[in-house]
């Protein structure tokens, strides 16, 4: 017996990307519902690759009674709507925006990091899938953290347009045709030419002067992994469709070398180490999409501060920093506390 799963937001990057996940790791699903707001009511769309058609249902009239799990797509303002209404009718709600991310108790779940932490679900049955940049991090800093304690994280981020959505995707596209026939390249989505181009400014800023995509890395990666590391982040989009990258150093409390850290990272779970230290050694983000994996190059030691090591890190925002995760919560929902599945 499986379970009643609906997908918030269907429609969208990550909606389509989570129904994609849902088919390839065979969920174990008897029934699913794809959610949509009121225009796109009555579409249809494929759930993965297995030529089955779903039917769109307006979210405003969903019934979520019944229904076990919901994975949320729909941003804030939507999120804060449906998901209390899910969540109360019984429907344990993933979330994907960050309404619900910093809340105590809300539970913010990367799997393979912290996965006792959904035991505190049961509070309002919401459960958070963290920031894009902030799931792949922390995969690759987690068993580091367990080995040597890490004190303090300095990453600045190469974050790709599909991080913005579809109109952040057509931007890049529409600018970058525009550039080569010679017509005007202005920015609609972005605040800058993305064509080309990259702009460090991601959401809106803070008093501080930092973003609060920045603001986000920090106070999430605290959340997740513990409050007392420092964090301080620079996010920056640059002309990529899709694929975050990373550079991140860290400063450890206990000494360790480069190649303990490739070895630990060689077995860590959701981690694929690509350092051959030559040409082409390393991953990039073309590389690294429709991959589940969270891929982990250029480890080094860094000789500015005492136990430091600097490194880079590449995965698909769109499934490990989105959809990927949120299903991978899904599974550890069902293996940890509703079971339902045989």
């Amino acid at each position: 017996m499986g379970y009643r799963v609906v997908v918030a937001g269907a429609t969208g990057n990550v909606g389509r990307e989570m129904l994609n996940i849902l088919a390839e790791r065979e969920f174990p699903a008897d029934e699913i519902a794809v959610v949509a707001s009121a225009r796109s009511t009555g579409d249809e769309i494929e759930f993965g690759e297995t030529g089955r058609m779903l039917k769109v249902r307006n979210i405003e009239h969903f019934d979520p009674a019944g229904w076990d799990i919901a994975l949320f797509a729909i941003g804030s303002e939507a999120t804060k709507i449906y998901a209390p209404k899910f969540a109360a009718a019984g429907c344990v709600v993933i979330d994907n925006s960050s309404l619900y991310r910093m809340d105590p108790d809300v539970p913010l779940i990367v799997p393979e990091v912290n996965p006792e932490a959904i035991d505190g679900y049961k509070r309002k049955n919401i459960i958070a899938n963290p920031n894009c940049s902030t799931a792949q991090m922390v995969v690759a800093l987690k068993p580091l953290h367990d080995a040597a304690r890490i004190k303090r994280v300095v990453v600045a981020t190469y974050q790709s347009v599909s991080g913005a959505g579809k109109a952040g995707m057509d931007e890049l596209f529409e600018q970058s045709r525009n550039i080569f026939v010679g017509d005007p390249a202005e920015p609609q989505k972005f605040t800058k030419q993305i064509a080309f181009n990259v702009i460090p400014h991601i959401d809106s800023f803070l008093d501080d002067g930092s973003t609060k995509e920045e603001w986000k890395m920090v106070v999430e990666t605290k959340k997740i992994l513990g409050s007392k590391i420092k964090v301080i982040a620079t996010c920056v989009r640059v002309p990529v469709f899709v694929g975050h990258s990373e550079a991140i150093n860290i400063e450890f409390e206990d000494e360790i070398s480069a190649k303990k850290a490739q070895s630990i990272l060689r077995e860590a779970p959701g981690v694929m180490l690509v350092d051959k230290r030559e040409d082409g050694g390393y991953v990039t983000p073309v590389e690294c999409v429709g991959e589940y994996a969270t891929y982990v190059s250029r480890v080094r030691e860094d000789p500015t501060v005492d136990n430091g090591l600097a490194l880079w890190c590449v995965s698909d925002n769109l499934r490990k920093g989105a959809a990927l995760n949120a299903v991978q919560i899904a599974e550890l929902l069902g293996r940890r506390h509703l079971k339902k599945a045989d």
